[in-house]
């Protein structure tokens, strides 16, 4: 099943070029709730201090002006990322008092959707475009989902690597092109064994009760402040946390059978009216409720656990800047943040990620049939909610298959990636990454989700009184964390750098904010 992978493997080695896998780039993202000290959805704006969000290269906010957003550059090892993250993260909190920085994902808002401050962007029309399409995606679906919390792992392969295989497969395309479609083999693959991510790395097994709002629920109550499922990994990733209504109401789903498919599939769904949201307005009373009434407004609405990335130049539409420089990264949306971290995310994360890149790369990748879809949800649900069950069945190939043992065989098809991205360096680094994650696997009480339970069953709390707890440690450790006093210079000078080029865009737009989104909707290649 895994003989290709082993093929390209050991044709990779047998190049004499097998160095340029190990010199992929490592970018991370992670989301923080700002919280008052007693837990609740800061009301503050996006503080000064921290630059401007809308042109910020490294902090900006997500949804809400409440919810930070770290954006590390990429960088030559996750080391180097994590630095990177821990170093803003303590920058914030140098700024931020007496305010917290929510330690999981799911947030508790006990004030319901009406407390959660939308983001803003200043009066320049790019930062307009913002607000309402945050203020569209709040009529849409509700506040509430939007100040979930989530980690990403940014990937791509060094330019050097890309030659090297396309020799291997003797392949005749032009480079980009078949970086692309290499780029989309891999996120094929990456939702195929998606379902380990949440299995491995969930940290959300429980939820505040108030994040249901009173609604009905199947989850059983912890205590009286909390929901839970007993098995569940992470709830953030299951129907209750991220999902697209557009799936079930109006068919949509994006298609990854190549980067023009791809493409097509979301201008079309930018394009295409919907009845439900035409019914909310687009501008009312001479004020945008959202950017226009179709399936999607931009790109971005479309939830998936991995996207095809390119940086799009000002104002360029994300699919044009795919179709007209190719794919240069892939982006990983499926982590929850780790609150056992106070970066969010381990070293040891990464290293598996980067291993399972490489192997979903090199790995077999047709096409992913209707059929197929299926059992990729079916998957994924059922691990969100149920990975930790014993003998948990997922469904491959019209068959089923228990957890323990797909997983089992996938991390043995990677021990070889393991090693390969060890190789040089003396260390065992990846290939314990790999261990820990088979010994998770075996043992699912190893497992973050496992751990909170666990921990909030130790403490006799629930859900906030944990995230809470957490938060308050991270804050500490980050008080008492060492300076790398050229780093928060360097993030200081980007405050007023991000500052200044607010004013400049603001300052030197001509249109009006109409004739703004009629250009920016009318972009073509």
């Amino acid at each position: 099943m895994y003989s290709l992978s082993e093929q390209r493997l050991s044709e990779l080695l047998s190049s004499g070029r097998q160095h340029t896998i190990q010199e992929g780039l490592t970018g991370l993202e992670k989301e923080s709730l700002r919280v008052g000290p007693d837990g609740s959805i800061a009301q503050t704006p996006h503080p000064a201090a921290l630059g401007s969000a809308l042109t910020h290269p490294w902090i900006t906010t997500d949804y809400s002006e409440a919810l930070l957003e770290f954006i590390t550059p990429p960088l030559a090892s996750p080391d180097e990322a994590l630095a990177f993250l821990r170093s803003l993260q303590q920058f914030v909190y140098l700024k931020l008092n007496p305010e917290l920085l929510w330690s999981s994902s799911m947030p508790c808002v006990v004030e319901g959707g009406a407390s959660i401050p939308i983001a803003q962007y200043g009066s320049s029309n790019a930062g307009l475009m913002k607000t309402v399409y945050r203020r569209g995606l709040g009529y849409r679906y509700g506040r509430v989902m939007q100040v979930i919390a989530g980690g990403h792992y940014n990937y791509s392969f060094a330019d050097a690597f890309w030659p090297v295989l396309q020799e291997i497969e003797k392949d005749k395309q032009p480079l980009q092109d078949y970086r692309s479609a290499r780029y989309f083999h891999m996120i094929r693959n990456l939702q195929r064994f998606g379902w380990l991510v949440p299995y491995l790395y969930g940290s959300s097994p429980a939820i505040c009760k108030s994040y249901m709002n009173g609604e009905a629920t199947t989850l059983e109550e912890f205590n009286e402040n909390s929901y839970y499922a007993p098995y569940a990994t992470s709830l953030r990733m299951g129907d209750i946390g991220y999902q697209n209504a557009h799936e079930l109401k109006d068919g949509f789903k994006a298609t990854y059978d190549s980067l023009d498919s791809y493409t097509e599939s979301l201008m079309r769904a930018i394009e295409t009216p919907c009845p439900s949201h035409e019914k909310i307005g687009v501008k009312v009373n001479g004020e945008y409720r959202q950017l226009n009434a179709n399936i999607l407004q931009i790109e971005n609405e479309y939830y998936s656990s991995v996207r095809p990335k390119q940086v799009p130049e000002f104002n360029e539409k994300p699919t044009l800047a795919l179709q007209r420089r190719g794919v240069r990264y892939v982006e990983l949306r499926s982590l929850d943040i780790n609150p056992y971290e106070p970066t969010g995310i381990s070293v040891e994360q990464c290293r598996f990620l980067e291993t399972m890149m490489a192997f979903c790369l090199l790995h077999e990748s047709p096409v992913i049939s209707d059929q197929e879809r299926l059992e990729i949800d079916f998957n994924l649900n059922a691990v969100c909610y149920r990975g930790r069950e014993p003998d948990l069945v997922l469904q491959r190939n019209n068959r089923s298959i228990t957890l323990k043992q797909w997983a089992g065989e996938l991390s043995a098809a990677m021990t070889g990636f393991a090693g390969l991205l060890d190789a040089g360096s003396g260390k065992d680094l990846y290939g314990q990454a790999l261990l820990a994650a088979r010994n998770c696997v075996s043992d699912p009480e190893r497992t973050p989700s496992a751990r909170v339970l666990a921990d909030m069953r130790a403490h006799g709390e629930g859900y906030f009184h944990f995230a809470k707890r957490m938060s308050e440690q991270h804050r500490e450790y980050f008080r008492k964390l060492e300076r790398n006093e050229k780093t928060l210079q360097m993030i200081e000078a980007s405050v007023e750098k991000s500052i200044q080029e607010q004013q400049r865009i603001e300052i030197s737009d001509t249109l009006s904010f109409d004739e703004f989104l009629e250009d920016y909707f009318s972009q073509q290649l």
